[in-house]
C-alpha cells in the first residue's frame, strides 16, 4: 500500500457509551476498537525508517513493529513487540498521553496537519492487549514468564505497588531474584486502583497484571506502611534485602490557602476518588465507605485529576458540577479527550475563574463559593500566560461541595523517617539519572516519588532503570 493509500484511510473513531447514558454509570466509556478496526487504524502507519514516534515514548515501543503485525491481523504477534519493553499495555493504552508523546511525532498526523489524525497508537495496543486478555479468559499475564527462570539467591523490597514499582517488580523478578512488594493499601495497583476511576481503567485490567506478577513468583504484602510499619533502612540492614526500590508516588494534596478550606464539604481530590475508586462508594449496596454526596459540586483545577473528580461526581449523583480553572482552556494540562469527555456528561467548565473563599453556614458545611475573575497576563516560566485577578470581579456560587485538584506533592513518609536520603526542594528523592540509586547504597527510587506528578508510562520507564541498575549491581 503506498503512503497516498495510507492517508486515504479515514482515522477509526473510538465506540462510546452514550454521554447521557454513562455519566451515571460507572462502566467503561471507551468501548474499544473491532479487530476490524484495529486493523484499519494500524494501516494507516506509513512505516518511516527514522521511527519518529518512538521518540516520544518513554519506554521506546517498537511502535511500527507492532503496527505492522496489527495491520496484518497478527495480533498476538503485535502485543509480543509490545511486550519487549512495556509490562502494561492494557493501561497504558487507555490513560497514556499519546497525543503529548508517540503521536505527537507520528508523521502522518504531520502531513495532515493534526495530531489527531495521527495513527491512534494507544488505541491499537488497547485493543491487542485487552484481545490477548479475553482469550486468556482470566489467566495470568502474557507478562509473565517461565517459572524456569534460575534463581539467583538475591532478595529485592519494593516499596509500592504503582506503575513504576510493578515494572521494576517484574523485571527483578525476570533476572531471578526474590522479590516482594510492600503496599500500604489494602490493594495493591497504586494510583491505578485509588486514583484513575473505573469509567476510564477497570480495575479487573490491573488486577490482572498483578496476578501476572504473582505467577513470576512476586510476593505481596498489603496494609504495610513503610516508614511505620517498617523503616526504609531496616530492609537492608535488619532483614536481608539485597537491594530496594521506592515507588511510593505523589499522594500528598495540595490545597489553595484560601478562607474556608476546612469546612466540612471540602475534600482533596486524593480523598474524593480513593473513596470512590478504591473503596468503591458508588456501590452503596455493596460497600460501606463513608461518603458526602454533595448535589452541586465545585472542583478546582484544569488537570487531569480534575477532569476524573468533575466526572465521577456526576456518577455519585451530583444535579451540577462546576470544574473552575483560572487559566483559558488552552492553557489546560488536561487530555483533550478528558475535556471532551467532561463536557459531554455535563461538566460546566467556570474559564479565567478561580476560588476566593469557601463559604460556609452556622454548622459549619459548605454552602457558597466565592470566586474572582481573571484575565490572561504575560508568560511564565511554564509558558503559560499567567491569570490575573479582575479586581472587583467576585460573585458567588451556589454550591454544597468543593473539591480542590489542584496538584500533589511527592509523598514524605520515607523521606522524613529515612536519615541519609537526599531529597530536593520539591520533596522529591534525589537519585542517579543513570541508575535510579538514591545517596544510600542499594536504595533505588522512581517514578512520581523522583519525577513529581507524571505519567503512568514515565513511571514505568524510571521503574525499568532502576530494575536495570539493581540488576547490575547485584551481579556483582
Amino acid at each position: 500500500m503506498t503512503a497516498k493509500e495510507k492517508m486515504a484511510i479515514p482515522p477509526q473513531a473510538m465506540p462510546e457509551q452514550d454521554p447521557k447514558v454513562r455519566a451515571r454509570n460507572m462502566n467503561e466509556v471507551a468501548l474499544g476498537y473491532t479487530a476490524e478496526m484495529a486493523k484499519a487504524e494500524a494501516s494507516r502507519c506509513l512505516q518511516c525508517p527514522a521511527k519518529p514516534c518512538m521518540q516520544g515514548c518513554p519506554v521506546a515501543i517498537n511502535i511500527p513493529g507492532f503496527l505492522a503485525k496489527a495491520s496484518e491481523g497478527d495480533f498476538a504477534g503485535a502485543l509480543a513487540i509490545i511486550r519487549e519493553t512495556s509490562l502494561l499495555p492494557a493501561v497504558c493504552g487507555r490513560v497514556c498521553p499519546q497525543e503529548k508523546q508517540c503521536q505527537k511525532f507520528c508523521t502522518m498526523g504531520k502531513l495532515l496537519k493534526d495530531v489527531d489524525k495521527a495513527v491512534a497508537i494507544g488505541r491499537v495496543e488497547r485493543f491487542v492487549a485487552d484481545l490477548d486478555r479475553e482469550r486468556q479468559d482470566g489467566s495470568a499475564s502474557a507478562a509473565s514468564g517461565s517459572q524456569d527462570i534460575p534463581r539467583t539467591g538475591k532478595k529485592v523490597a519494593v516499596i509500592g505497588s504503582g506503575p513504576a514499582s510493578i515494572t521494576c517488580a517484574a523485571d527483578c523478578a525476570k533476572a531471578g531474584h526474590d522479590v516482594t512488594v510492600f503496599e500500604a493499601f489494602h490493594k495493591c495497583g497504586g494510583v491505578l486502583v485509588y486514583g484513575i476511576p473505573e469509567f476510564r481503567l477497570p480495575k479487573a485490567i490491573v488486577q490482572h497484571e498483578i496476578d501476572g506478577l504473582k505467577s513470576l513468583g512476586v510476593k505481596f504484602e498489603t496494609n504495610y506502611v513503610v516508614g511505620r510499619t517498617r523503616k526504609l533502612r531496616d530492609f537492608i540492614e535488619k532483614d536481608g534485602f539485597d537491594a530496594v526500590f521506592v515507588g511510593t508516588g505523589a499522594g500528598l494534596p495540595k490545597f489553595m490557602g484560601i478562607e474556608g478550606e476546612n469546612l466540612v464539604g471540602v475534600f482533596s481530590a486524593n480523598e474524593y476518588l480513593t473513596r470512590a475508586n478504591l473503596m468503591k462508594a458508588y456501590d452503596e449496596g455493596g460497600h460501606d465507605t463513608p461518603f458526602w454526596h454533595g448535589k452541586r459540586v465545585a472542583v478546582l483545577g484544569g488537570g487531569n485529576v480534575a477532569m476524573d473528580a468533575s466526572r465521577m461526581a456526576l456518577r455519585l449523583g451530583a444535579d451540577k458540577v462546576y470544574l473552575i480553572y483560572r487559566r483559558s482552556e488552552a492553557e489546560m494540562p488536561a487530555r483533550k479527550e478528558e475535556v471532551h469527555h467532561a463536557k459531554e456528561e455535563g461538566v460546566e467548565f467556570l474559564m479565567l475563574q478561580n476560588a476566593k473563599r469557601v463559604l460556609g453556614d452556622d454548622q459549619g458545611r459548605v454552602n457558597g463559593l466565592e470566586c474572582l475573575k481573571y484575565e490572561l497576563g504575560e508568560p511564565d516560566a511554564s509558558g503559560r500566560r499567567s491569570p490575573v485577578a479582575i479586581a472587583g470581579s467576585e460573585f458567588t456560587l451556589d454550591v454544597d461541595t468543593v473539591v480542590v485538584a489542584v496538584g500533589n506533592a511527592s509523598n514524605p513518609l520515607i523521606p522524613t523517617t529515612t536519615d541519609g536520603l537526599e531529597i530536593n526542594k520539591r520533596g522529591n528523592i534525589v537519585v542517579d539519572p543513570e541508575t535510579n540509586m538514591t545517596s544510600i547504597p542499594g536504595v533505588f527510587a522512581g517514578g512520581d516519588i523522583v519525577l513529581g506528578a507524571a505519567t503512568v508510562i514515565l513511571a514505568m520507564g524510571e521503574g525499568r532503570r532502576a530494575a536495570a541498575g539493581i540488576n547490575k549491581l547485584l551481579k556483582g
